[in-house]
């Protein structure tokens, strides 16, 4: 009883450990007896004991890959030091197990010679300026050339372009000055629109201030035309009073006396008399002999 759980046992061990389940997006290169035999997906598989055995596991998902600075020259003799990243996924998975060794590090030399022969064809101003140039020739380069191990290569992305000490001491100096014209513009794009404002501003103000004189000298119009209208309307009042009262020829006499001294007051340059006032010579030798009369009276 003894040897035959013994051997249960071992059976049981012995079938657990070959159920092979693959996770989603891996998959596992199987060889038989040191022979590629098959390539197992996601899902459970059953592994033939002594026989079969997983060869490489592989990884189905995008990889990303950063390579440390290369060391490259530009057509007019310029070192930079460049870096890559490199995006790819492998897309056959027994090409990758068995057509290169170390992949990754294949895929590292095969960017930096591809990368040192399209620099090599640039100027330095050219390397600086054309980044999605040379991404896209380095990427269309290593796809071609990865098609053999099974990796596909998505994308390829230059991450720092590095120029010598003195050449990046002279972009600073530009960018610094490139800095100081802009700032100087816009300063003086401030300045200018701060006089604008000042202007219309100002403007603005001379035409409130004329509008406030204008007004100004409406109402006094207005008040002085509503004077006259008033004192115009007294006088037809007078008039028509006074010919109501029917007054006496004496009346209207001295009524035009007092109208002739009220003119006569030294400010008119002009004096019209009206063509009633017939005896203006006796009206004043009247008036000096009344006044003259007058005086006498008060001296006794």
């Amino acid at each position: 009883m003894i040897p035959g759980l013994i051997l249960l046992v071992l059976v049981l061990i012995l079938v657990a450990t070959n159920i092979i389940i693959v996770p989603q997006a891996t998959q596992f290169v199987v060889e038989r007896l040191g022979v590629y035999s098959t390539t197992w997906n996601a899902g459970l598989h059953i592994k033939v004991p002594f026989i079969d055995r997983i060869a490489k596991r592989v990884s189905l998902k995008e990889q990303v890959v950063d390579f440390a600075p290369q060391p490259v020259i530009t057509r007019d003799n310029v070192t930079m030091q460049i870096d890559t990243v490199v995006f790819f996924q492998i897309t056959d998975s027994k090409l990758y197990a068995y057509g290169v060794e170390r992949p990754i590090s294949a895929i590292e030399n095969l960017t930096a010679t591809t990368l040192r022969n399209i620099i090599g064809d640039l100027e330095l101003d050219h390397t600086l300026t054309s980044r999605d140039v040379i991404n896209t020739k380095i990427t269309a380069s290593l796809d071609e050339a990865t098609d053999l191990w099974g990796i596909k290569i998505n994308r390829v992305e230059l991450k720092n372009i590095i120029p010598p000490r003195e050449i990046q001491d002279a972009m600073e100096k530009q960018m610094k000055a490139e800095r100081q014209r802009r700032e100087s513009i816009l300063r003086a794009e401030g300045e200018k629109r701060s006089q604008i404002l000042v202007a219309e501003g100002e403007k603005e103000s001379a035409i409130l201030r004329a509008d406030a004189v204008k007004e100004q000298k409406i109402r006094e119009a207005e008040g002085e035309a509503e004077a006259i209208l008033t004192v115009q309307r007294a006088m037809a009042e007078s008039i028509k009073m006074l010919n109501e009262a029917d007054p006496t020829q004496k009346v209207l006499t001295l009524r035009s006396l007092e109208t002739l001294a009220k003119v006569s007051d030294g400010k008119a340059t002009k004096i019209i008399i009206p063509s009633e006032i017939q005896n203006l010579a006796g009206l004043i030798t009247s008036v000096k002999e009344i006044a003259t009369d007058t005086k006498a009276e008060e001296t006794k």
